[in-house]
């Protein structure tokens, strides 16, 4: 079983990201903030990750995924960003730090499944 975690600040974004990903078998763990995303993927590895941009706290999910793209353990990790901040430079900046995908909010539902799917293969 594929395990993903999906970070984000909101329970909203958590629940539907969740819920989309439900027609799968995936086990899901979930994080609100960076700190704890980066404490949950060393601890579960999982095979991706879901992850908000904007997240108050110690870590937001650029700081999160820059961190966990250069830890050994969680390097290999996928990383799709999902944010409201849909400028180029802020699309850039997430690619910039390692991130293999970025979607902006709002997001198509379809199109997220698709892509998880392809980076699960």
């Amino acid at each position: 079983m594929k395990k993903i975690l999906i970070v984000d600040d909101s329970v909203a974004i958590r629940e539907l990201v969740e819920t989309t990903l439900s027609t799968e078998d995936y086990q899901i763990f979930k994080a609100d903030n960076g700190k704890k995303a980066v404490a949950i993927a060393e601890e579960e590895n999982p095979d991706l990750i879901i992850m908000d941009v904007s997240m108050p706290g110690e870590l937001n999910g650029l700081q999160a995924t820059k961190i966990l793209k250069n830890n050994p353990k969680t390097s290999s990790c996928p990383i799709i960003l999902l944010s409201a901040m849909a400028r180029d430079n802020d699309i850039e900046e997430g690619f910039a730090v390692g991130a293999n995908d970025y979607f902006t909010k709002p997001f198509s539902p379809l199109e997220l499944i698709k892509k998880v799917e392809e980076m699960l293969k």
